[in-house]
């Protein structure tokens, strides 16, 4: 299963900076993906990093999820 440390190291976080806000959107990421159909060995890291990314970008995508990660989602909910 994909960790908290696992996604802040892909996306550049170190320390404890924003653990509590990233920790929030790493849960909502991880529950859209798994309510999406998604089986929990196909979540990967790089998935939840692109969508903790897209929340909390501070505004680089309003606040939505970018097309790949939805595509993305998509395609694992089929396997």
């Amino acid at each position: 299963m994909t960790t908290l440390q696992d996604v802040k190291t892909a996306i550049g976080i170190t320390d404890n900076y924003q653990d509590n806000t990233i920790t929030i959107y790493f849960n909502e990421v991880i529950d859209f993906i798994k309510d999406a159909g998604v089986s929990e060995e196909n979540i990967t890291a790089g998935l939840v990093s692109r969508g903790v990314s897209d929340l909390w970008n501070y505004g680089g995508e309003k606040g939505v999820f970018s097309p790949y990660f939805i595509e993305r989602v998509t395609q694992l909910s089929y396997v």
